[in-house]
Protein backbone atom coordinates (compact mmCIF):
# COMPACT_ATOMS: atom_id res chain seq x y z
CA UNK A 1 0.00 0.00 0.00
CA UNK A 2 1.07 3.31 -0.58
CA UNK A 3 0.19 6.13 1.75
CA UNK A 4 1.45 9.86 0.36
CA UNK A 5 1.50 12.51 3.36
CA UNK A 6 0.81 15.92 2.41
CA UNK A 7 0.48 19.23 4.51
CA UNK A 8 -1.17 22.73 3.55
CA UNK A 9 1.84 24.00 4.84
CA UNK A 10 4.96 23.74 6.45
CA UNK A 11 5.15 22.86 10.32
CA UNK A 12 2.47 20.94 10.40
CA UNK A 13 4.47 17.90 11.87
CA UNK A 14 3.87 15.91 8.63
CA UNK A 15 7.64 14.84 8.48
CA UNK A 16 7.73 13.79 11.99
CA UNK A 17 4.38 12.13 12.45
CA UNK A 18 4.84 9.75 9.15
CA UNK A 19 8.09 8.98 10.08
CA UNK A 20 6.66 7.95 13.31
CA UNK A 21 3.77 5.90 11.82
CA UNK A 22 6.36 4.02 9.86
CA UNK A 23 8.28 3.15 13.01
CA UNK A 24 5.28 1.91 14.88
CA UNK A 25 4.07 -0.07 11.66
CA UNK A 26 7.84 -1.49 11.43
CA UNK A 27 7.21 -2.74 15.65
CA UNK A 28 4.40 -4.21 14.11
CA UNK A 29 6.32 -6.58 11.99
CA UNK A 30 5.40 -5.07 8.41
CA UNK A 31 8.12 -4.06 6.16
CA UNK A 32 8.06 -0.50 5.42
CA UNK A 33 9.92 1.82 3.40
CA UNK A 34 10.01 5.50 3.79
CA UNK A 35 10.41 7.96 0.68
CA UNK A 36 11.54 11.58 1.19
CA UNK A 37 10.22 13.34 -1.46
CA UNK A 38 9.87 16.75 0.19
CA UNK A 39 12.78 17.58 -2.29
CA UNK A 40 13.13 21.48 -1.37
CA UNK A 41 13.92 20.40 2.39
CA UNK A 42 14.26 16.51 3.03
CA UNK A 43 14.85 16.47 6.81
CA UNK A 44 13.57 12.66 7.26
CA UNK A 45 17.37 11.87 8.06
CA UNK A 46 17.26 14.12 11.05
CA UNK A 47 14.16 12.41 12.42
CA UNK A 48 15.65 8.85 11.59
CA UNK A 49 18.62 10.30 13.51
CA UNK A 50 20.84 8.77 10.58
CA UNK A 51 23.72 11.56 9.44
CA UNK A 52 26.27 9.62 8.52
CA UNK A 53 24.26 7.50 6.45
CA UNK A 54 22.65 10.41 4.73
CA UNK A 55 25.78 12.25 3.96
CA UNK A 56 27.04 9.17 2.22
CA UNK A 57 24.33 8.99 -0.01
CA UNK A 58 24.40 12.15 -1.42
CA UNK A 59 24.20 12.33 -4.99
CA UNK A 60 22.12 9.09 -4.72
CA UNK A 61 19.01 10.49 -3.17
CA UNK A 62 15.51 10.32 -4.71
CA UNK A 63 15.92 13.91 -6.35
CA UNK A 64 19.09 12.67 -8.27
CA UNK A 65 16.84 9.39 -9.22
CA UNK A 66 13.95 10.95 -10.34
CA UNK A 67 15.66 13.33 -12.74
CA UNK A 68 17.67 10.58 -14.18
CA UNK A 69 21.50 11.10 -12.60
CA UNK A 70 22.05 7.76 -10.98
CA UNK A 71 19.88 4.17 -11.77
CA UNK A 72 18.96 3.67 -8.53
CA UNK A 73 18.16 5.82 -5.57
CA UNK A 74 20.27 5.10 -2.24
CA UNK A 75 18.79 3.36 0.82
CA UNK A 76 19.53 3.38 4.74
CA UNK A 77 18.83 0.78 6.77
CA UNK A 78 17.67 2.66 9.95
CA UNK A 79 18.21 -0.09 12.02
CA UNK A 80 21.52 -1.08 11.28
CA UNK A 81 22.36 2.92 10.77
CA UNK A 82 20.43 4.96 13.45
CA UNK A 83 22.68 6.83 16.18
CA UNK A 84 19.78 6.84 17.83
CA UNK A 85 21.19 4.23 20.79
CA UNK A 86 17.15 2.12 21.55
CA UNK A 87 17.05 1.80 17.11
CA UNK A 88 20.39 0.32 16.85
CA UNK A 89 19.19 -3.20 17.09
CA UNK A 90 16.04 -4.08 15.21
CA UNK A 91 13.43 -5.07 17.94
CA UNK A 92 12.78 -9.09 17.69
CA UNK A 93 9.62 -9.29 15.71
CA UNK A 94 10.33 -6.29 13.95
CA UNK A 95 9.60 -5.57 10.06
CA UNK A 96 12.56 -3.92 7.83
CA UNK A 97 12.27 -0.06 8.23
CA UNK A 98 14.47 1.36 5.36
CA UNK A 99 14.81 5.27 4.36
CA UNK A 100 15.61 6.31 1.19
CA UNK A 101 16.71 10.08 1.23
CA UNK A 102 16.76 13.13 -0.30
CA UNK A 103 19.40 14.42 -1.83
CA UNK A 104 21.23 17.46 0.22
CA UNK A 105 21.65 19.92 -2.66
CA UNK A 106 18.39 18.91 -4.26
CA UNK A 107 15.08 21.49 -4.53
CA UNK A 108 12.03 21.36 -5.83
CA UNK A 109 11.65 20.56 -10.19
CA UNK A 110 8.83 20.35 -12.38
CA UNK A 111 7.84 16.84 -13.14
CA UNK A 112 8.94 15.74 -16.87
CA UNK A 113 7.35 12.54 -18.63
CA UNK A 114 10.90 10.88 -18.29
CA UNK A 115 10.92 11.64 -14.29
CA UNK A 116 7.54 10.32 -13.89
CA UNK A 117 8.64 7.01 -15.57
CA UNK A 118 11.11 6.58 -13.11
CA UNK A 119 8.46 7.35 -10.04
CA UNK A 120 5.82 4.82 -11.13
CA UNK A 121 8.92 2.58 -11.58
CA UNK A 122 10.16 2.99 -8.10
CA UNK A 123 6.84 2.83 -6.62
CA UNK A 124 5.76 -0.40 -8.50
CA UNK A 125 9.05 -2.15 -7.83
CA UNK A 126 8.72 -1.09 -4.05
CA UNK A 127 5.35 -2.23 -3.54
CA UNK A 128 5.91 -5.58 -4.51
CA UNK A 129 9.06 -5.70 -1.61
CA UNK A 130 7.61 -3.55 1.41
CA UNK A 131 4.09 -4.07 2.98
CA UNK A 132 3.98 -0.22 3.23
CA UNK A 133 5.41 2.75 1.40
CA UNK A 134 5.36 5.96 3.26
CA UNK A 135 6.01 8.72 0.95
CA UNK A 136 6.29 12.41 2.84
CA UNK A 137 5.74 14.68 0.28
CA UNK A 138 6.48 19.11 -0.17
CA UNK A 139 4.00 21.13 1.53
CA UNK A 140 1.53 22.99 -0.08
CA UNK A 141 0.67 22.11 -3.85
CA UNK A 142 4.17 21.40 -4.53
CA UNK A 143 5.86 19.53 -7.47
CA UNK A 144 6.18 16.44 -5.20
CA UNK A 145 2.22 16.18 -5.39
CA UNK A 146 1.89 16.94 -8.77
CA UNK A 147 4.14 13.88 -9.69
CA UNK A 148 2.76 11.45 -7.24
CA UNK A 149 -1.32 12.82 -8.72
CA UNK A 150 0.21 12.22 -12.18
CA UNK A 151 2.18 8.82 -10.80
CA UNK A 152 -0.99 7.38 -9.58
CA UNK A 153 -3.22 8.14 -12.12
CA UNK A 154 -1.51 6.18 -14.79
CA UNK A 155 -2.93 2.36 -15.39
CA UNK A 156 0.13 0.97 -13.64
CA UNK A 157 -0.39 1.97 -10.39
CA UNK A 158 -4.48 1.93 -10.68
CA UNK A 159 -4.28 -1.33 -9.06
CA UNK A 160 -2.61 -0.60 -5.96
CA UNK A 161 -3.95 1.08 -2.63
CA UNK A 162 -3.20 4.76 -2.17
CA UNK A 163 -4.09 6.69 0.46
CA UNK A 164 -3.56 10.38 1.10
CA UNK A 165 -2.51 11.85 4.84
CA UNK A 166 -3.19 15.58 4.82
CA UNK A 167 -1.83 17.34 7.95
CA UNK A 168 -2.83 20.12 9.59
CA UNK A 169 -2.30 22.07 12.80
CA UNK A 170 -5.48 23.01 15.25
CA UNK A 171 -5.48 26.54 14.17
CA UNK A 172 -8.00 28.47 12.15
CA UNK A 173 -5.75 29.17 9.37
CA UNK A 174 -4.28 25.77 9.32
CA UNK A 175 -7.73 24.11 9.17
CA UNK A 176 -8.72 26.59 6.28
CA UNK A 177 -5.66 26.24 4.14
CA UNK A 178 -5.61 22.35 4.74
CA UNK A 179 -9.60 22.14 2.95
CA UNK A 180 -8.49 24.54 0.09
CA UNK A 181 -5.36 22.22 -0.44
CA UNK A 182 -7.56 19.33 -0.93
CA UNK A 183 -11.07 20.72 -1.86
CA UNK A 184 -9.77 24.09 -3.89
CA UNK A 185 -10.10 25.49 -7.20
CA UNK A 186 -6.68 24.11 -7.79
CA UNK A 187 -6.25 21.39 -5.10
CA UNK A 188 -5.57 18.11 -4.79
CA UNK A 189 -8.94 16.43 -6.05
CA UNK A 190 -9.21 19.15 -9.02
CA UNK A 191 -5.88 18.42 -9.71
CA UNK A 192 -6.34 14.89 -10.11
CA UNK A 193 -9.42 14.67 -11.58
CA UNK A 194 -7.46 16.65 -14.55
CA UNK A 195 -4.43 13.87 -14.65
CA UNK A 196 -7.55 11.00 -14.77
CA UNK A 197 -8.50 10.06 -11.40
CA UNK A 198 -12.06 9.51 -10.16
CA UNK A 199 -12.97 12.35 -8.31
CA UNK A 200 -14.98 10.48 -5.97
CA UNK A 201 -12.45 7.62 -5.45
CA UNK A 202 -9.67 10.24 -4.87
CA UNK A 203 -11.95 12.22 -2.38
CA UNK A 204 -12.49 8.56 -0.39
CA UNK A 205 -8.42 7.45 -0.38
CA UNK A 206 -8.02 11.06 1.35
CA UNK A 207 -8.13 11.57 5.31
CA UNK A 208 -6.90 14.48 7.33
CA UNK A 209 -4.63 13.79 10.28
CA UNK A 210 -5.25 16.99 13.05
CA UNK A 211 -1.28 17.50 14.78
CA UNK A 212 -0.12 19.32 17.89
CA UNK A 213 -3.74 19.63 19.35
CA UNK A 214 -3.75 20.66 22.83
CA UNK A 215 -6.46 19.07 24.85
CA UNK A 216 -7.91 21.36 27.73
CA UNK A 217 -8.33 18.29 30.05
CA UNK A 218 -4.99 16.68 29.86
CA UNK A 219 -2.42 17.51 32.91
CA UNK A 220 -0.15 19.01 30.18
CA UNK A 221 -2.76 21.99 30.84
CA UNK A 222 -4.34 21.45 33.77
CA UNK A 223 -2.28 24.50 35.89
CA UNK A 224 -3.88 27.54 33.41
CA UNK A 225 -6.60 29.23 34.78
CA UNK A 226 -9.87 28.93 34.86
CA UNK A 227 -10.07 32.27 32.31
CA UNK A 228 -7.67 30.39 29.91
CA UNK A 229 -9.19 26.95 30.29
CA UNK A 230 -12.77 28.10 29.51
CA UNK A 231 -11.25 30.51 26.33
CA UNK A 232 -9.42 26.92 25.32
CA UNK A 233 -12.80 25.32 24.95
CA UNK A 234 -14.24 28.13 23.32
CA UNK A 235 -11.55 28.40 20.56
CA UNK A 236 -11.86 24.30 20.03
CA UNK A 237 -15.46 24.23 19.69
CA UNK A 238 -14.99 27.29 17.20
CA UNK A 239 -12.16 25.09 14.97
CA UNK A 240 -14.35 22.02 15.33
CA UNK A 241 -17.45 24.16 13.84
CA UNK A 242 -15.19 25.57 10.97
CA UNK A 243 -13.90 22.39 10.19
CA UNK A 244 -17.13 20.83 9.65
CA UNK A 245 -17.82 23.91 7.58
CA UNK A 246 -15.07 23.10 5.42
CA UNK A 247 -15.69 19.38 5.07
CA UNK A 248 -12.50 18.66 6.61
CA UNK A 249 -14.39 17.62 10.22
CA UNK A 250 -14.51 14.87 12.43
CA UNK A 251 -15.91 12.33 9.86
CA UNK A 252 -12.80 13.16 7.50
CA UNK A 253 -10.00 12.77 10.52
CA UNK A 254 -8.12 9.56 10.66
CA UNK A 255 -6.11 10.83 13.66
CA UNK A 256 -5.49 13.49 15.94
CA UNK A 257 -1.87 13.88 17.64
CA UNK A 258 -1.87 15.81 21.07
CA UNK A 259 0.35 18.65 21.49
CA UNK A 260 3.77 16.59 22.54
CA UNK A 261 6.72 18.82 23.69
CA UNK A 262 9.16 16.11 22.53
CA UNK A 263 7.85 15.77 18.90
CA UNK A 264 7.45 20.16 18.85
CA UNK A 265 11.03 19.87 20.25
CA UNK A 266 13.37 16.99 19.38
CA UNK A 267 11.28 15.69 15.81
CA UNK A 268 12.38 12.86 16.16
CA UNK A 269 10.71 9.09 17.00
CA UNK A 270 9.26 8.35 19.75
CA UNK A 271 10.23 4.95 21.42
CA UNK A 272 8.63 3.24 24.87
CA UNK A 273 11.91 4.35 26.40
CA UNK A 274 10.79 7.98 26.11
CA UNK A 275 7.21 7.18 27.25
CA UNK A 276 8.38 4.27 30.22
CA UNK A 277 11.58 4.96 31.48
CA UNK A 278 12.76 8.66 31.23
CA UNK A 279 8.86 9.42 30.81
CA UNK A 280 9.46 13.24 28.32
CA UNK A 281 7.01 11.65 26.73
CA UNK A 282 3.41 10.87 27.23
CA UNK A 283 1.60 7.83 26.62
CA UNK A 284 -1.67 9.68 25.38
CA UNK A 285 0.92 10.54 22.21
CA UNK A 286 2.49 6.75 22.15
CA UNK A 287 -1.51 5.82 21.77
CA UNK A 288 -2.22 8.50 19.15
CA UNK A 289 0.54 7.36 17.30
CA UNK A 290 0.04 3.67 17.50
CA UNK A 291 -3.60 4.15 16.80
CA UNK A 292 -2.86 6.39 13.89
CA UNK A 293 -0.69 3.59 12.24
CA UNK A 294 -2.93 0.97 12.97
CA UNK A 295 -5.88 3.12 11.13
CA UNK A 296 -3.74 3.41 7.74
CA UNK A 297 -4.51 0.38 6.34
CA UNK A 298 -7.89 -0.24 8.49
CA UNK A 299 -10.60 -0.02 6.06
CA UNK A 300 -13.44 0.80 8.28
CA UNK A 301 -11.77 4.44 8.83
CA UNK A 302 -11.44 4.85 5.11
CA UNK A 303 -15.60 3.75 4.51
CA UNK A 304 -17.42 6.87 3.09
CA UNK A 305 -18.35 8.99 6.06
Amino acid sequence: MLIFAASDKGGTGRSVTSANLAYQRALTGDDVCYLDFDFGSPTASAVFDVPDAREAAEDRGLHSYLIGDVSEPGRIDVWADTEHRVLRNQPPGAGRLILMPGDLSGGEFATSEDSLHRCVDLLLRLNSEFDLIIVDLSAGRSYAVEMALAATARRELRGIDARWLIFHRWTRQHVEAAASLVFGRRGIVAAGVARGHDQETLRGAIRFVRGAVPDPASGLWSQVSPTQSAWMEKCDNELKQLASHHGVGYSQVLGIVPFEPVLQWREQLITDEDVLDSQIATMETWQALSDLAARLTDDKYWEEA
